[in-house]
């Protein structure tokens, strides 16, 4: 009878080590499966919705941000401004807006297509009129009303917030009227650009930041800043997004001083 109780004390022993065990096994398991997991975040992609003028500062961020957030997939949208709003209105895909616009920003605001609370003054930027490398014939804003410049590159006003600008500085400078046969609307700067590169335009009105980067045009004159509305980049996150903190975090990071000084390099400047 003791050599069974014997027996059977040992045997619920074993079976209680045995749970321990697995049990420890267990916590341990669960341990690693928590830090894989914290150690590789799951990928996430971001839709930016971005002005046409950002493109090349945006996508130099872009090979920045991968080095620190690998995890993140950044899909741009360049465009115009007006073209974006509206994109983002209809439903399309987005989870950061940036606009080279106040107004395209506010509308969608008063919609209550955007986080208000997010949205902030992200750049600022200079409106400058180019001309081809080449070109001698322009050597200042007055010189538009030269008859050898036949077409003016500018930004449709209703849409690009440069185009808005760029009424708004000839009018202030009572050439607005007197040069309206010359103008050759486009969707955004980068055609405004495109058009004096290729000679489509002899003239046009982009900002610094545009000119900058562009070796085949050069800068004739800056318009002066009290000719039209302070150029500010607004920038917020999309209401609809389902990655709002994600999104919050790359926003913080273009705001960052890393960033700014690589927006700096491409002609931008701080949002005044």
């Amino acid at each position: 009878m003791r050599k069974f109780v014997k027996l059977l004390v040992c045997g619920v022993l074993l079976l209680t080590l045995g749970l321990s065990g697995c049990s420890n096994q267990g916590a341990s398991d669960s341990g690693n499966t928590g830090n894989t997991e914290q150690n590789n975040p799951a990928p996430v992609e971001l839709y930016i919705s971005a002005a046409a003028s950002l493109k090349d500062s945006m996508e130099k961020i872009q090979t920045l941000y991968a080095q620190e957030h690998p995890e993140v997939t950044l899909i741009f949208n360049f465009a115009g401004s007006g073209t974006l709003q509206q994109q983002i209105e209809q439903g399309a895909p987005a989870d950061l807006f940036i606009s080279a616009g106040k107004s395209q920003m506010n509308a969608l605001v008063e919609k209550n297509l955007m986080v208000k609370d997010s949205v902030v003054n992200l750049l600022g930027n200079e409106l400058v009129l180019v001309v081809g490398a080449n070109n001698t014939e322009v050597a200042s804003i007055q010189d538009l009303t030269k008859d050898s410049v036949v077409h003016i590159g500018i930004g449709t006003p209703e849409s690009v917030p440069a185009g808005k600008y760029s009424q708004q500085a000839l009018t202030s400078l009572n050439l607005w009227e007197e040069l309206k046969d010359k103008y050759v609307m486009a969707k955004d700067v980068t055609q405004v650009l495109n058009y004096v590169e290729t000679g489509n335009a002899e003239a046009g009105i982009v900002y610094k930041s545009d000119a900058q980067n562009s070796g085949k045009v050069k800068v004739v004159e800056s318009f002066p800043a009290g000719s039209h509305d302070p150029i500010i980049y607004p920038a917020g996150i999309v209401a609809a997004s389902k990655k709002q903190g994600a999104a919050a975090e790359f926003l913080a990071f273009l705001q960052s001083q890393a960033a700014q000084d690589i927006f700096a390099q491409y002609g931008f400047k701080a949002a005044q």
